[in-house]
């Protein structure tokens, strides 16, 4: 199969890009390598023992790609690109609604004049906001309580009203909680140019000694400890869960939603005492007040996944934290 990948080159997208490549699939990456290393195709290739073809572009800007999406005639579609930090959107709504719904725009409107009807979209658990209940399910009220999760949502809907126009698109709109660790041979992981967004990046570069302290945002939630609780799986398991995605895109039409996560939740202390025995460093932190934006408990239920496409997590907080610090490790030798 013939397949693009938007954000190909970042951390989500070049975990799936490998295991695309290594399912025998001939991949096109559209990134603008903003937040991801010039050299990840190339990591990427060696992994997979193929290469991938590599197009710097800007899924906002039509005329940088549409060239080559034309050239490469993809059979579908894989959607990473796009802006990912909930405080950075809270700051920033108008740019994340350009790039994330504006650029999902652009892109879907040249997958229809190319007659490309095959998509998996990255959505993200936060599109349902404040839960009700846990383990969230996809028939769970979506209301996010933050711009980023709004684009997200916004994404979705459209992606929804094209199923409804056009009964030969087939599109999966996957939900995914937190995604952690790298991949085994510690050659890719998670990388993000600047100050990390996420809990575990910022972790392992406090236990490499690239940052004095980690900042805990509030203790003061209604969970065991006080700290947020979160759904963390491995990214060789969410990656896999992108190849079951696409092959289901071939098997039915329509769209839905489907919750990518392990239904384990894991604290933001747990996860550090779970980071401190995996590299044997000690992670001292300071607790800050809470951020705009975040909930308390984010867990999914991932029965759905499996039923539709016989996918499901195998690994574990181990090997998270293993891979993880594995892959640290390595870039900072």
């Amino acid at each position: 199969m013939r397949v693009v990948v938007t954000g190909g080159a970042g951390y989500i997208g070049s975990h799936t890009v490998t295991l695309f490549l290594q399912a025998g699939h001939d991949v096109l990456i559209i990134d603008n390598f903003a937040n991801a290393a010039e050299d990840v195709p190339d990591r990427v290739a060696g992994l997979a023992g193929r290469e991938a073809i590599v197009l710097r572009a800007d899924i906002t800007q039509p005329e940088s790609y549409l060239k080559a999406f034309e050239d490469f005639a993809p059979d579908a579609v894989v959607h990473f690109a796009g802006l990912k930090a909930v405080a950075e959107a809270v700051a920033d709504p108008l740019e994340y609604y350009r790039v994330n719904v504006g650029g999902s725009l652009t892109l879907f409107r040249i997958m229809q004049g190319t007659e490309c009807r095959r998509l998996v979209f990255s959505s993200s658990a936060t599109v349902y906001g404040d839960p009700e209940r846990v383990p969230i399910d996809e028939g769970h009220p979506c209301r996010p309580t933050n711009p980023y999760g709004r684009s997200k949502l916004m994404v979705e809907e459209i992606v929804e009203d094209w199923g409804r126009s056009d009964d030969s698109l087939a599109a999966i709109n996957l939900r995914y909680f937190n995604p952690v660790g790298a991949h085994p041979s510690a050659r890719i992981g998670e990388a993000p140019n600047g100050v990390p967004n996420n809990l575990m990046p910022y972790i392992s570069d406090v236990a490499q000694g690239r940052r004095e302290r980690l900042q805990v945002f509030g203790d003061d939630y209604g969970t065991p400890d006080g700290t947020g609780v979160r759904d963390y799986i491995h990214v060789m398991d969410l990656a896999d869960a992108h190849l079951a995605a696409l092959e289901l895109t071939g098997r039915a039409s329509g769209v839905e939603a489907l919750n990518v996560g392990t239904g384990e939740g894991y604290s933001v202390l747990e996860m550090v005492r779970a980071f401190e025995s995996a590299s044997g460093r000690s992670i001292p932190y300071d607790v800050v007040a809470r951020r705009p934006g975040d909930v308390a408990i984010s867990l999914a239920d991932p029965a759905m996944a499996e039923a539709r496409m016989g996918w499901k997590a195998n690994l574990g907080l181990d090997e998270m934290c293993r891979d993880a610090w594995a892959f640290t490790r390595g870039r900072n030798t």
